[in-house]
């Protein structure tokens, strides 16, 4: 058994960091990019096969379709590290304790998640300004939407062992079983059944649940450590603690995000039509490379924390160095990609020549600023590596979030051009990246100093 799993796993305390981790997450990049791709079909079926109403119920739910399932990845990044330290600890029975309890805790999660999505969407809605022609469409497709919020849990819950074993690639391949079931759904009730935002919906809730019943029947197959006994699901609290005060923090940060960029959308209503479809064009960018940029630092997480676990305090430097590389490289990467072939991309979402060269303002601004977030963000994995995710919490929400409400509200008012709007996020970024990265290096010499 040990043999197989190491043919099926990257080993995370020994060998190569530079390629294990490289191979660690690509499944990642394209689970990731598959993930974006898929929630966008929602939006191109009904943009394409119905009608405008369709379309502008399912846009309004956007922010909090992001900010519940935001929490919920969140949730699944906890049990990603809690598993990541035991398992290089090897401490057998707290793996087992883990994967247990932590299917409890995200169910329970996914359950509250979803009540509140359904039973608060029309109020909800309603504090967006959700235009009154598309309120009942909205409000329907955000309910049904929330019926799949537990099926969505177990899957990241899943998701977070597998990765902390090394195990990306199974992920992956049930994500896109999951999305392709959806995407046909997706056509079949639009087209063939004649339904609207409540057809892309239903889709969305049976993938949803297609890819968590694929993670759960592979964990209940499994002999070692990391299966899954249905006589076995308890909640140790040690385990349910460690999970919730990783997850907890790192939920709320993905929600925070969430709702200060709707701060900033309000900036960007200020100006013409032509601007705003200029900058809903050009967020689709924003979505695929921070997607691409976050499996490296699922995986410099990963890494650390089994490293940690382990007592291998070098390796866990190195690997927070080799993530930061990883994930620089691609905000690098693909920024600059953005700027040579902004227009072709944004031709993509948008044909009036107008619409083009508004969202090449914006286009022109973060394409620069994309590998500046790796700081930020690899040194909140880092910091979640070695079991601290509150303090990089609060430190994100005061730099990236705050901040961006503060500059919107004086900065932009006082110079009111897209440019001085969209450079709020260049300047919270390295503002907040400096913070993060002086915190993770204050713990991480904690931890020397404690061994």
């Amino acid at each position: 058994m040990e043999r197989e799993k190491k043919t099926k796993a990257i080993e995370m305390t020994t060998g190569s960091i530079w390629k294990n981790l490289f191979f660690l997450s690509c499944p990642l990049v394209f689970s990731q990019v598959l993930e974006v791709l898929f929630n966008m079909s929602d939006v191109a079926v009904v943009g394409r096969f119905s009608d405008y109403r369709a379309l502008g119920a399912v846009g309004s739910t956007t922010l909090l379709v992001t900010l519940f399932t935001g929490f919920l990845i969140g949730m699944g990044c906890g049990v990603n590290v809690r598993m990541a330290h035991e398992l290089g600890a090897r401490r057998r029975e707290s793996v087992i304790k883990t994967v247990h309890s932590a299917f409890v805790i995200c169910l329970i999660v996914g359950l509250l998640v979803g009540a509140a999505c359904f039973f608060f969407a029309e109020g909800l809605l309603g504090i967006l300004h959700t235009k009154e022609e598309l309120m009942d469409s909205a409000v329907l497709y955000l309910k049904i939407y929330a019926l799949g919020m537990p099926g969505m849990a177990l899957y990241n819950c899943g998701n977070g062992i597998l990765s902390a074993t090394g195990d990306t690639k199974r992920p992956l391949l049930y994500l896109s079983i999951a999305g392709i079931v959806n995407v046909i759904l997706n056509l079949f009730f639009v087209i063939v059944c004649h339904m609207a935002a409540e057809g892309v919906a239903i889709a969305s809730v049976i993938g949803q649940y297609l890819s968590a019943l694929l993670i759960v029947i592979h964990l209940l197959r499994r002999t070692d450590d990391c299966g899954l006994h249905p006589s076995k699901l308890r909640l140790d609290p040690a385990c349910g603690k460690a999970i919730l005060v990783l997850g907890i923090p790192t939920g709320i940060q993905n929600a925070i995000f969430a709702i200060a960029n709707l701060f900033v959308q309000s900036g960007v209503n200020s100006f013409d039509a032509v601007m705003v479809s200029g900058n809903a064009a050009a967020a689709n960018a924003d979505t695929l490379i921070f997607n691409i940029m976050a499996a490296f630092y699922t995986g410099c997480s990963s890494f650390i924390g089994q490293n940690w676990g382990a007592g291998n305090r070098e390796r866990m430097k190195k690997s927070y160095l080799v993530g930061l590389t990883y994930s620089f490289a691609a905000g690098a990467i693909f920024g600059g990609l953005l700027l040579i072939f902004g227009r072709q991309f944004l031709s993509l979402f948008a044909t009036e020549p107008a619409v083009i060269d508004a969202g090449m303002q914006r286009v022109k601004i973060m394409g620069f600023s994309y590998m500046i977030s790796a700081f930020m963000d690899c040194s909140i994995a880092a910091s979640r590596g070695i079991g601290k995710s509150i303090v990089p919490m609060v430190i994100v929400i005061l730099g990236s979030c705050v901040f961006r409400v503060i500059w919107v509200y004086t900065i932009f008012v006082w110079i009111h051009t897209i440019p001085a709007l969209y450079s709020l996020y260049f300047f919270s970024w390295a503002i907040t990246s400096v913070a993060e990265v002086l915190y993770f290096r204050h713990s991480f010499r904690q931890l020397e100093f404690q061994s």
